[in-house]
């Protein structure tokens, strides 16, 4: 019975003959399946069992000893029949000739196909180094497997240490490590986060986060090169005033400061001052690259990534004691708070005091009142009864005073005790202290993105003619504020966008060259990446309070709470900085509805809270969730 040796797909096989012709042959396999096979994949017909003949050639094969063979075929092209010849001399049997085919194809690096059954030896430099890489890649084979054992085992290589964090957030998918660490995780059904923790080289979420958010931002690391601060202007006036700045106790770039001086006949000034590092950052400098880069400080919980090195943000922090260069801006404001034309001056300003909320917050609050001051309990306690009713006073004439029969709005903060418990932290949105701090703030940014305009020069405006506010580099309306101009000129210390608003003020106040003409290409570019910086800063800061409001509410056991539905079946929830999603919210419950809630599991490590609808707080009122623009 008569079969065929053949080719199909890079494998040899064996058929039955059944019919055959000039071109085909009509076969049956192996396995019993007719099929058609051109002549030209048939190497030679043989007879005998195919499934004998199939193993025998196969064993054959496997006993051949490649390198043998690679030197009896000499440099020449070579057909497998004189293969087979050469190697096992005299007149080789069919098997031999397919065992010979078969251990020719198995070696690609020694023998290059040149045709149907004909071949060429590699050369032997070029073998060589086919060779040398299939070691290498035993060897890398052979490490990789090492590490994935000892990530399996619960240790980190040293290898795999040094490389996690681009293995956990930028990898490199040709790696020797990042293939080692995925092959274990894959061994033990675990995420990457999941074995980086199982083998100490992350220890929590927030590390996690935190890793992951300045391998993205912060390639180069949070560090800063040694840049010296140059020597200020000597020849400043000293501002006549006793200036007072209010912060929070944690904060160390001391932005802005306040200043009253009593005129007489019920008239004062009112001082607004603000840190001047524009004054010694030079137009496309080494620290001017650096502001552009970051563009903003980091905040999250306990901790913060700054804009600015230290070294420079002692030099022009308005810190208690110093007499600080700033740039000033004065209103004569008359009994009725009229205001006068400001006055905008660059010079040295004395900090008499740092006010920190906590500590002045018991004594002037929207509870137990503000005091008095003819009984003043902390220092300035006069000046911020004055401004406030100043502030009040701004607010309504921009037509923004707050409603006082809705609900008061809190603004969230994480915390931690000596102990590293979770604290949250409240703050009133719209709290005397608030409302002083911010209306100066805005009085002052309101001012000077005027000037910028009157003068025609560039800058980046907050604005908001209608729909969302957002960046523009000319100045329109913004109808959230209810204010013809606005920018951010009041955190220089912090975000690139005020530093570079005071660029522009100081040119005009200097009637001087402005750092950026108002179409220059460089203030688009500037505007665009400082709006997705600082919105990336912001989400990155609430993932992180997010995370930490899921571990106050395990550690505090809460079952229940109450929220705000923002839309769908989105809410806010009330005492804790975390947006979620609730099941089972009826669809007629308009947004803004305060609601409650039950909670039915959190899980801080995977960042999970499962929430079900329970009802609607029946004595709550509807809550204001319209967008708020920052002072």
């Amino acid at each position: 019975m008569s079969h065929i040796f053949y080719e199909e797909s890079g494998q040899f096989k064996a058929a039955q003959i059944i019919q055959k012709n000039d071109a085909t042959y009509q076969a049956d396999t192996q396995h019993g399946k007719r099929v058609k096979i051109k002549a030209n994949n048939v190497f030679f017909e043989f007879d005998g069992s195919m499934d004998d003949f199939m193993q025998t050639a196969q064993n054959e094969s496997a006993d051949m000893d490649t390198e043998l063979l690679w030197e009896c075929v000499g440099e020449d092209e070579f057909t497998f029949q004189a293969a087979a010849q050469e190697y096992f001399g005299g007149s080789p049997s069919k098997i031999q000739q397919a065992a010979t085919l078969i251990a020719l194809y198995a070696a690609p690096m020694y023998f290059h196909k040149k045709s149907k059954g004909t071949f060429k030896a590699a050369p032997e430099d070029v073998l060589k180094q086919a060779l040398a890489a299939i070691e290498r890649k035993a060897q890398q084979e052979a490490q990789m497997q090492t590490w994935a054992d000892a990530l399996v085992s619960g240790s980190l290589p040293d290898e795999i240490a040094t490389e996690l964090p681009q293995i956990l957030h930028a990898p490199d998918k040709q790696s020797l490590a990042y293939k080692a660490f995925h092959k274990a995780a894959d061994a033990l059904k675990m995420s990457a986060y999941e074995l980086a923790k199982h083998t100490g080289g992350i220890t929590s979420v927030p590390q996690y986060l935190l890793q992951r958010f300045e391998i993205k931002y912060f390639p180069r690391g949070t560090g800063f090169p040694q840049i010296d601060v140059p020597a200020l202007p000597e020849n400043l006036p000293v501002a006549n005033v006793q200036a007072f700045s209010i912060d929070d106790l944690s904060t160390t770039e001391v932005d802005d400061a306040l200043s009253v001086q009593d005129l007489g006949g019920g008239v004062k000034r009112v001082g607004i001052h603000i840190a001047a590092p524009a004054l010694g950052i030079q137009a496309a400098g080494a620290m001017e690259d650096i502001v552009l880069q970051r563009l903003s400080t980091v905040y999250f919980p306990a901790n913060k990534i700054t804009m600015l090195p230290e070294n420079w943000v002692a030099a022009f922090s308005l810190d208690e004691g110093k007499t600080m260069p700033a740039f000033s801006i004065y209103f004569d404001v008359d009994a009725d708070f009229q205001l006068s034309e400001p006055e905008s001056r660059i010079e040295l300003v004395p900090i008499a005091t740092n006010l920190r909320i906590q500590n002045i917050e018991p004594f002037f609050n929207s509870d137990t009142g503000t005091g008095s001051a003819d009984n003043p309990q902390f220092p300035h306690h006069a000046e911020c009864l004055y401004l406030l009713e100043l502030a009040q006073a701004l607010q309504k004439q921009r037509d923004r005073l707050p409603d006082p029969t809705l609900p008061k709005k809190y603004d969230y903060g994480i915390d931690f005790d000596e102990n590293n418990k979770v604290i949250i932290t409240r703050r009133e949105r719209g709290s005397p202290i608030d409302t002083l701090v911010s209306e100066m703030m805005i009085l002052a940014n309101t001012s000077w993105a005027k000037l910028l305009h009157e003068q025609e020069l560039g800058g980046l405006f907050r604005v908001q003619p209608s729909g969302r506010v957002r960046m523009s580099t000319h100045s329109e309306p913004h109808i959230g504020m209810n204010v013809a101009h606005y920018g951010w000129f009041t955190s220089p210390l912090r975000r690139a966008c005020d530093y570079i608003n005071q660029k522009q003020l100081q040119a005009a106040l200097n009637r001087s060259e402005p750092r950026f003409g108002k179409n220059d290409s460089d203030l688009f570019v500037a505007m665009n990446n400082f709006d997705t910086t600082y919105n990336a800063y912001r989400a990155f800061q609430e993932q992180m309070e997010s995370y930490w409001a899921m571990v106050w509410l395990q550690q505090e056991n809460v079952r229940e709470i109450n929220a705000v539905l923002l839309k769908d079946d989105l809410v806010r929830l009330e005492g804790v900085p975390l947006v979620a999603r609730a099941t089972g919210i009826p669809m007629e419950i308009a947004p803004k509805t305060v609601i409650k809630l039950s909670i039915t599991e959190v899980n801080s490590e995977q960042q999970f809270m499962a929430l079900k609808y329970k009802n609607v707080v029946p004595s709550a009122m509807p809550v204001m969730v319209d967008e708020v623009d920052e002072p």
